[in-house]
């Protein structure tokens, strides 16, 4: 098991936060996602590690961007 950490920019809400949620967790081999809406923190368990690419673009899919 793994776990990545990142950081969204933009979420203002609980809505924002389940987007980036739902769309993390469709990524392969993701087995937990944990939002943080005041700092921005995500948390992503998985069985294997996630590449830095298809997590920002799930992030861009729900409408969000990673911090640098």
């Amino acid at each position: 098991m793994s776990t990545t950490t990142v950081t969204v920019t933009g979420m203002t809400c609980g809505h924002c936060a389940s987007s980036v949620r739902e769309e993390i967790g469709q990524i392969p081999g993701v087995t937990g996602v944990t939002v943080d809406l005041a700092s921005g923190r995500v948390d992503i368990d998985s069985t294997t590690d996630i590449d830095r690419t298809a997590i920002a673009t799930a992030v861009d899919e729900a409408g969000y961007r990673l911090a640098d």
